[in-house]
């Protein structure tokens, strides 16, 4: 099975900055996107950062400039680290993955998520 374990969430004072990490682990072939989404209560998921296999990102323009995203393929890790935070950047971060398996029918590729780490921001 697949598993992405996220970590590097907290609490942190308004123009902080964060780290998370989010490590892919179990059979798997090959990593094509990475990425962030964050969901606030009483809002719907959104998208925060993504990057693909030739480093390639892209940014919600809510964090464009503040949070940058970078990937280990060795390690199979995404990186978010996220600066001059912000109270409304306050929510429950997931990392994603869009990768390749390899089974009995062949190479399969999914999306896989990780189960979230708390962000709050205060004021």
């Amino acid at each position: 099975q697949v598993q992405l374990v996220e970590s590097g969430g907290g609490l942190v004072q308004a123009g902080g900055s964060l780290r998370l990490s989010c490590a892919a682990s179990g059979i798997i072939f090959s990593i094509n996107a990475m990425g962030w989404y964050r969901q606030a209560p009483g809002k719907q998921r959104e998208l925060v950062a993504t990057i693909i296999s030739d480093g390639s990102t892209n940014y919600a323009d809510s964090v464009k400039g503040r949070f940058t995203i970078s990937r280990d393929n060795a390690k199979n890790t995404v990186y978010l680290q996220m600066n001059s935070l912000k109270p409304e950047d306050t929510a429950v971060y997931r990392c994603n993955a869009h990768l390749g398996r390899k089974d009995a029918t062949g190479l399969q590729w999914n999306d896989y998520w990780g189960q979230g780490t708390q962000v709050t921001v205060s004021s």
